[in-house]
């Protein structure tokens, strides 16, 4: 925290850069024989890398974040640009809030990705929009060649087309887009630290909340809801379903060119490694699985009872940066009972985190 001049705080948060495909993936694809598919891995791991470097800053603790409604007059601010299979950002502005869809499917896609996220926060826990101050919301689509990529660089979302073989274009799956604007939202709610358990919870609160964006515009219940993060993303011939399953880590893909998921589902089976930031998008499927077994526990719409849970800890103010996953169980069930009292929502949290392993009591 830094101040203004001796007088109010001056609150820094910290964006992390984050692709929706782990590093471990590119990795595995960056060693296969076929040159080309492991030239556009080595390609996208490089970027990555360069990007993750630029934001590899401390992250301070941001302050009370305990969102406000949103004002009756919120609405959408999309703007879509096209970067022309290059790396300058943001590109040829190609749609505009309000203006009619276009030729380009992968446009559409973004635009109507980045509404979805938007309706999902204001209509379930009104927010107005990523940074709760209606930020605009602009994204880039067709960004570099053959980039096997999606993220959010903290003012924008950045979508690559895929390489056609292994990964398919990156607006294909809202789930995607919601996870990676929630990154946003973390940014500037929370603030985890990108980095060991902190950094796994930050990553599953961006799967947590992109499954509900998809569930939510689709109208699915917890239970009719698939629970994978990325389906659609993968080629048709590779072996997987998603990138990650969040009602069963570790089994959304099993291919000699991606590897095997190597998602743990409860804390026995931790991986502890210094890579990928500490583990940050492998045991972030513990978590995970901690939110889908709250969610189809309490059944209908995941995104009310389960969702506001997790919702009211990640604003809540009290979640500390570098949070274990510990912490984090505990204030989702201080956060059920201060909301639903004594229903079965806290006890059903209790439960919940102890089948992953997680002592919450």
């Amino acid at each position: 925290m830094t101040t203004n001049g001796g007088f109010e705080p001056v609150i820094r948060r910290t964006p992390v850069f984050c692709g929706i495909v782990p590093p471990h993936i590119l990795d595995h694809l960056a060693q296969h024989e076929d040159r080309a598919l492991a030239d556009s891995a080595l390609r996208t791991l490089q970027h990555d890398s360069a990007q993750r470097t630029r934001r590899r800053v401390t992250a301070v603790r941001t302050t009370a974040a305990v969102a406000t409604p949103a004002p009756t007059t919120a609405a959408h601010h999309r703007t879509i640009y096209d970067a022309g299979h290059r790396t300058d950002l943001p590109g040829t502005e190609v749609r505009a809030e309000g203006s009619e869809p276009g030729q380009d499917a992968t446009v559409n896609r973004a635009y109507a990705g980045l509404g979805a996220t938007f309706d999902l926060y204001l209509k379930a826990y009104e927010r107005d929009s990523i940074d709760g101050n209606g930020l605009l919301l602009n994204a880039s689509v067709h960004y570099d060649v053959n980039y096997d990529n999606a993220f959010w660089n903290g003012d924008q979302m950045v979508f690559g087309d895929g390489d056609g073989e292994i990964f398919v274009d990156f607006t294909t799956s809202v789930d995607v887009i919601g996870h990676e604007l929630t990154h946003g939202v973390t940014q500037y709610t929370a603030n985890l630290e990108y980095y060991g358990q902190s950094g796994a919870l930050n990553e599953s609160v961006s799967d947590v909340f992109g499954s509900l964006i998809k569930q939510y515009s689709l109208g699915q219940t917890a239970d009719q809801a698939d629970w994978l993060i990325g389906e659609g993303l993968l080629a048709p011939g590779v072996h997987g379903v998603a990138l990650r399953s969040m009602k069963a880590p570790g089994t959304a893909y099993d291919d000699p060119r991606l590897g095997k998921d190597p998602q743990p589902a409860t804390m026995q089976h931790y991986v502890r490694t210094s890579r990928d930031n500490g583990g940050v998008h492998i045991n972030s499927g513990i978590p995970n699985h901690a939110f889908y077994l709250l969610a189809t526990a309490l059944g209908g719409n995941a995104w009310e009872r389960a969702g506001q849970i997790w919702y009211d800890v990640l604003t809540g103010g009290e979640l500390r940066t570098d949070a274990t996953f510990v912490d984090f169980a505990k204030l989702t069930v201080a956060a059920a009972r201060a909301r639903y009292q004594a229903g079965e929502e806290s006890e059903a949290a209790l439960k919940a985190w102890a089948q992953v392993g997680v002592q919450a009591s």
